[in-house]
């Protein structure tokens, strides 16, 4: 079966097309800031970002005998984890911004629709959006009955890394009881509670460690008395959650090579700043071992910043004596899309219905 594969992030947009398992193309398209200036909300962007892969498929002579697009999950209603098929009511909500999150992810199920609207008997789908809710009773009460926890995480990433590890272990990810962490310009920390994210933090925008891009937790009265200051709009203080926040603003960078050379150069203020992060996620972790009440079977460590020396053995100091900690650097994100496609296409896994 060929599957095309589509993920939109901030600044590009990643394809691939699979021959059943095998990778035949994998392909990034970065989108300059000049390119992505003329466009006033992210939604608009959506015409430009499909051209530009239909016409990447067109130069690499890619037939268009698509048997399923799918296409990475934007951030709809809370909805359980699995494979969801593209209906008008995803498309509703997508355009709604039902969220209030305005992420480039929210433009993947419109493309992986509307590319196979265009090729006779294709399907559409979205696996594990950032959206999915499987939280137990006690993590969505939150200290306040005006607002619930909710999570927005790399769903698809962990359950990707979650399955990978349960299967070079000989295990079932239904059986398993794992704490994974995901590592990237947002930190995500989850419980997997025998195939269930029971807890996860709102790695979007305000919960959990602070990361290089995202501010975490805050004080929440000083946060309230800084809204009434006067000195930000709402808009400017958003900004401050995601995207100013976190590593960028304490530092004036996101990139943690960068903040690593800084340190290796005597730059004291970068290494307290990684270190107070690097301090920050261990507990997080660790904190999720209560879920467990200890019976934790592995830790999994994944994403872009897991690929970082510095990081991950300080961090692996912190979090190694709750349990056996295994590190899975990048993202499995383009096969695990069309892994969940091909599973459903064959019948194998169950295609979901967004209502």
């Amino acid at each position: 079966m060929l599957i095309l594969v589509i993920n939109p992030g901030s600044t590009s947009t990643k394809m691939a097309v699979y021959e059943d398992e095998k990778p035949m193309v994998l392909r990034s398209i970065t989108h300059t800031n000049e390119q992505l200036a003329q466009f006033d909300d992210v939604l608009d962007q959506m015409d430009f970002r499909k051209q530009l892969v239909l016409s990447e498929l067109q130069r690499m002579n890619v037939p268009m005998t698509f048997e399923a697009v799918i296409g990475r999950g934007g951030l709809v209603k809370p909805i359980a984890g699995g494979v969801y098929e593209i209906n008008q009511r995803m498309l509703d909500d997508t355009h709604n911004g039902i969220a209030m999150h305005n992420h480039a992810c929210n433009l993947g199920c419109l493309i992986a629709h509307d590319i196979a609207t265009q090729i006779p008997g294709c399907r559409a789908f979205i696996a594990d959006p950032g959206v999915v809710d499987e939280l137990n009773d006690y993590a969505r009460i939150s200290g306040s009955p005006l607002m619930n926890r909710i999570c927005i995480w790399h769903a698809l990433n962990q359950r990707a890394i979650a399955r990978r590890f349960a299967q070079e272990i000989g295990k079932r990810y239904e059986d398993l009881n794992l704490i994974i962490c995901h590592l990237g310009g947002g930190i995500s920390v989850a419980a997997h509670e025998h195939g269930r994210a029971v807890d996860a933090n709102n790695a979007l925008d305000g919960e959990g460690p602070f990361s290089p891009e995202r501010a975490g937790s805050l004080p929440a009265a000083d946060l309230i008395r800084l809204s009434f200051s006067g000195k930000y709009s709402e808009k400017q203080l958003l900004k401050r959650l995601a995207g100013k926040a976190g590593l960028n603003a304490h530092l004036g960078t996101s990139d943690v090579k960068e903040i690593e050379q800084r340190i290796a150069a005597g730059d004291k203020h970068a290494e307290t700043v990684l270190n107070a992060m690097i301090y920050h996620v261990a507990k997080n972790i660790c904190g999720l071992g209560a879920v467990f009440c200890g019976q934790v079977d592995a830790i999994l460590l994944t994403g872009g910043l897991a690929r970082s020396q510095y990081v991950i053995s300080r961090l692996r100091r912190r979090i190694e004596f709750l349990a056996p900690t295994y590190c899975f650097p990048g993202e499995d994100e383009m096969e695990a899309l069309a892994l969940n496609a091909l599973a459903v296409m064959r019948g194998q896994r169950d295609v979901l219905e967004y209502a």
